[in-house]
């Protein structure tokens, strides 16, 4: 896969018809209204398209806070607080923000009602794997790579010893981790957090009809304009034309998936995905590509899809994990 960019100029679509003469105008009715913009963040294209309005402030503003949450949350970002938790491992604790407070407690929930399967402290582990860059790096057809590039069993362990949310303490504002050789990932939540965050501040400012898309996490604010659902496309594994493997209508609603397409490598022909068993270190191996989910949080939909996609409860096309309130589907 080539690098992406790493910073794309915001693309601006106002959908407005101007009929008549020069001197006669007449704007589309107000429910036909539209606008949508493109940016990008946390190393994807997001994009937030907005019906009733061409005003695009409120798309810029939901920008500013994928900006604001992406320099706060991220471990790849060196002055985040969630860097600063982890350069301070085993040594202090850091005060951080209300907003990483709540995410880090999310995190801590998720790996309770789990059983440690989903785990927020996985960072050194992932770095140990490195799918990112190695994909992102790779021309190969299929992401064919030396063999050279696959930790061994013994690193493999060594870095998986070190991956326990329990060893994350918290103080009021303060947060510490106990082990000095764990590192702190909220990649597996932050993008849900942050779009239902973006959906909050959109229905303060009476935005009742859009679509919030951050690279995979599709969250829906209310209905359409027509009153009709939106259509949300799922995506076919390892498809890179952009062809859905199959489309779900829905209102007011997330739609989030996870698969092992996402980021991968191939060793003489063995698929090596990023979605790592906590209790091996290495990928999960299931018969899964892929898990849906649809609930009303995104932040939720991040979490029980890595969740189900460890665990491959499968069942008539449903799954049923313990997590409170939500219906889950492929």
């Amino acid at each position: 896969m080539k690098n992406k960019l790493k910073h794309l100029v915001p693309v601006l679509l106002v959908l407005a018809t101007i009929t008549g003469s020069l001197s006669a105008c007449e704007l589309k009715p107000k429910a036909q209204q539209k606008v949508s913009k493109q940016g990008f963040y946390f190393d994807t294209i997001i994009q937030i398209t907005l019906y009733g309005t061409t005003d695009e402030k409120y798309i810029d503003d939901c920008f500013d806070m994928a900006k604001k949450y992406e320099d706060m949350l991220s471990n790849t970002v060196s002055y985040s607080e969630v860097s600063k938790i982890n350069d301070a491992a085993g040594k202090e604790y850091v005060t951080v923000s209300n907003d990483t407070l709540e995410l880090i407690k999310k995190g801590i929930e998720y790996g309770d009602t789990s059983d440690g399967r989903f785990d927020i402290t996985i960072g050194k582990l992932s770095d140990l794997w490195n799918f990112s860059e190695i994909a992102e790096n790779t021309d190969s057809k299929d992401n064919e790579v030396d063999a050279s590039v696959v930790p061994s069993d013994a690193q493999i362990q060594s870095e998986l010893s070190h991956v326990n949310y329990r060893n994350i303490q918290i103080n009021g504002n303060d947060v510490m981790l106990t082990d000095s050789k764990a590192k702190l990932d909220l990649g597996g939540i932050a993008k849900g957090f942050i779009a239902d965050k973006m959906k909050a501040y959109l229905q303060s400012k009476k935005i009742t009809s859009g679509i919030i898309n951050l690279g995979g996490n599709v969250l829906t604010v209310g209905e359409k304009s027509d009153g009709s659902d939106y259509t949300v496309g799922i995506q076919k594994p390892f498809d890179e034309s952009g062809e859905p493997i199959c489309t779900v209508k829905i209102k007011d609603k997330s739609v989030v998936t996870s698969g092992i397409y996402e980021r991968y490598y191939r060793v003489d022909g063995k698929l090596y995905h990023h979605i790592l068993d906590t209790t091996t270190g290495y990928p999960v191996k299931n018969d899964l590509y892929s898990v849906t989910i649809i609930s009303d949080s995104s932040c939720d939909g991040d979490a029980l899809s890595t969740h189900a996609l460890l665990l491959a409860l499968i069942k008539q096309r449903s799954l049923s994990i313990p997590f409170p309130v939500l219906r889950q589907y492929l």
